[in-house]
C-alpha cells in the first residue's frame, strides 16, 4: 500500500512538472514578444521560460503555505555554482545584521582602492548575493576595487521601507569603515541594476545630506526603476510584453513591495490610481514631452485617465515618496548628486525612467554619461558569464561601466 501511494505521488509530481513546463512554453509563445533586434532571441526565450517556470513552481509552494513563490524561485536561482578567481578574495560578512559579500583584490596595493557599493536587481522579490556574484567579481578584479554586495531583505516577506533601510544601513556602515578595507574616501561608487539601480539612486540622495560621512563620488544606474507612478509612458506601451520584465510582472513586484492589493492592477494601468492634481504636479518631470521623439515611435498613444479611484490612491500613495521614486525628488536635492553613469536598454519597460532622469540631472548641471543598448532588454546584465545563455550585450555593459569606474 505504501509503495502504491509513493508511486502515485511520484506520477502526480511528474505530470505536474511536465504540465507546468508545457503551460509556461505555450504562455510565453502566446503572450510575450521577442523584438527582432535582440541578438540571440532563442536564448531570451529560454531565459524567460526558465524564469516563469521557477515562479510557477513557486506558486504551488505558496498555495501549500510553505513559502512565497518568489522565495522558491530565488532558491532555484541560487543553486548555480559560484565562480572563483584566484586574484580576488571573497568573504561573506555581516554589516550589523545585513549579509554582505566582500570582494577585494588579492594583490596588495600601496594606495587606497576604489570602493564600490553594489545593490543587486530582481524587482525586490528576486536576485541575491549569489545571482550577481560574477558581476561583482569582475568589477573587483578589473577595477582593482573593493566591492561590497548588499544582501538586503526582499519582498513579499519584507515590505517597503525594509529594503531601503537595509541598503542605507549597509552603506553607512561601510562608509564609516573605509580605513578597515583600504578604500579611498574620495573614490566611492554606488552601483546597481534594475531595482538595485533604485537603491543606488535613493542611497545617493540620502547620503548627500550626511555631512558626517564620506561623499559618494559617482553613481552607476543600470536600467533602473526610478518612479512608481506612471505606467503608461512610451516604453511601457512598446515593451509591455517583452521579457524578462513584462508589465504584469512589474506590477506584481510593485504590489508585493508596497503591500498593494493585486486587484488594483487594472486601475493602475489606466492611471486612475492618482488624482489629477498629482499628475499635474509631477508632469514637469514625468511628462512625455521630456522624452526624445525617437523613443515615442512606434505606437505611443497618451492614455486618457478616468476619475480617480480614491481607495486605490490611499494604497499606492506611498509610491510618491522619493525613497520609492527618486525621479520625484526636488531639484534642490537632485542638483547636489554626484557624477552619474546611466545604462538604458531599448526593449526595457523602464527605459523612459533613464531618459527622464538623465534630462533632470543634465538640466541641473550634474555630469551624466549615458549608454543606450539598442539591442538590450531588462535583465540582460544577469546573463553575464551565464554559459551558453549569455547575451553579448551584457559584456558590453560590463566593459562600459568598468571604463567609467577606472576614470574616477
Amino acid at each position: 500500500m505504501v509503495v502504491l501511494a509513493l508511486t502515485l505521488l511520484v506520477d502526480a509530481v511528474a505530470v505536474y512538472l511536465l504540465g507546468s513546463v508545457l503551460w509556461v512554453i505555450c504562455r510565453h509563445l502566446w503572450t510575450e514578444h521577442i523584438p527582432e533586434d535582440v541578438t540571440h532571441p532563442m536564448r531570451l526565450r529560454v531565459l524567460s521560460c526558465l524564469l516563469q517556470l521557477s515562479l510557477t513552481w513557486g506558486m504551488l509552494f505558496e498555495k501549500l503555505g510553505l513559502c512565497y513563490a518568489p522565495q522558491f524561485a530565488s532558491f532555484l536561482h541560487d543553486l548555480m555554482p559560484l565562480k572563483k578567481d584566484p586574484d580576488v578574495v571573497v568573504k561573506d560578512v555581516h554589516f550589523e545584521t545585513i549579509p554582505v559579500k566582500l570582494y577585494k583584490p588579492k594583490k596588495p596595493s600601496s594606495v587606497p582602492r576604489i570602493g564600490i557599493i553594489f545593490f543587486h536587481g530582481g524587482g525586490t522579490i528576486l536576485g541575491s548575493l549569489r545571482t550577481h556574484h560574477s558581476i561583482c567579481l569582475r568589477l573587483s578584479k578589473d577595477c582593482d576595487a573593493v566591492v561590497i554586495s548588499v544582501g538586503y531583505r526582499k519582498s513579499p516577506m519584507y515590505k517597503y521601507p525594509v529594503m531601503k533601510d537595509d541598503c542605507v544601513a549597509a552603506t553607512t556602515h561601510f562608509l564609516r569603515s573605509l580605513d578597515v578595507y583600504g578604500v579611498d574616501p574620495d573614490r566611492l561608487v554606488v552601483c546597481g541594476d534594475s531595482v538595485g539601480g533604485t537603491a543606488a539612486a535613493v542611497t545617493s540622495q540620502i547620503v548627500v545630506h550626511r555631512k558626517d560621512l564620506p561623499q559618494i563620488r559617482a553613481q552607476i544606474l543600470i536600467y533602473p526603476s526610478l518612479q512608481l507612478v506612471d505606467f503608461g509612458s512610451p516604453s511601457y506601451q512598446q515593451n509591455f510584453n517583452v521579457p524578462l520584465l513584462t508589465l504584469n510582472l512589474a506590477l506584481y513586484c510593485f504590489c508585493c513591495h508596497l503591500d498593494v492589493k493585486l486587484s488594483w492592477q487594472s486601475v493602475i494601468k489606466s492611471g486612475r490610481h492618482l488624482p489629477p492634481e498629482i499628475w499635474e504636479k509631477y508632469r514637469k518631470w514625468l511628462g512625455v514631452e521630456n522624452i526624445p521623439e525617437r523613443f515615442k515611435k512606434p505606437g505611443y498613444k497618451p492614455i486618457p485617465r478616468g476619475p480617480v479611484n480614491n481607495e486605490a490612491y490611499q494604497e499606492v500613495k506611498t509610491a510618491l515618496n522619493d525613497t520609492c521614486s527618486p525621479l520625484l525628488a526636488e531639484d534642490s536635492l537632485v542638483s547636489q548628486l554626484p557624477e552619474t553613469c546611466i545604462v538604458s536598454c531599448e526593449y526595457d519597460l523602464f527605459r523612459d525612467h533613464s531618459l527622464l532622469y538623465k534630462k533632470r540631472l543634465e538640466d541641473l548641471g550634474v555630469p551624466v554619461t549615458w549608454h543606450h543598448m539598442e539591442d538590450g532588454f531588462h535583465g540582460v546584465l544577469n546573463t553575464f558569464e551565464f554559459g551558453f545563455l549569455s547575451i553579448p550585450c551584457s559584456l558590453r555593459i560590463m566593459d562600459l561601466i568598468i571604463q567609467f569606474i577606472k576614470k574616477i
